[in-house]
């Protein structure tokens, strides 16, 4: 089960820097999402998961330990402001420059400029 876990992760981490690495917005978008998962993954997972045992401490009883949770649902609630935030910026830049190239340039300006630099 670990090794699927730990797959899992492998995956969703190499899926998100591949899109992260795509010269359009929704797919920087989508790789930032999916890498936030991975990280949820890996938080959720640090805290040795454990099921059918007391979410509070009893007397000479395992626990399942509440911290990772927590960490897992604050970054949840940032992650998904953060997408937020970047629809909007990825909108307005869509807005300013007519294109959604990441860095503002169109194909064609950069082909043109390739060639000239040629």
């Amino acid at each position: 089960m670990e090794a699927a876990f730990a797959a899992a992760i492998g995956v969703l981490c190499a899926c998100g820097i591949y899109l992260l690495l795509c010269a359009r917005v929704l797919p920087v978008i989508l790789g930032i999402t999916l890498f936030s998962y991975a990280i949820n993954l890996f938080l959720l997972g640090m805290g040795r998961l454990s099921t059918g045992k007391p979410p509070v401490i009893a007397p000479g009883a395992a626990y399942a330990d509440p911290v990772p949770q927590a960490l897992v649902l604050t970054a949840i609630v940032i992650g998904f402001a953060m997408t937020a935030f970047t629809v909007v910026l990825a909108l307005r830049s869509l807005s300013i420059t007519g294109n959604d190239h990441v860095d503002g340039l169109s194909d064609n300006r950069i082909s043109g400029e390739a060639l000239r630099d040629e």
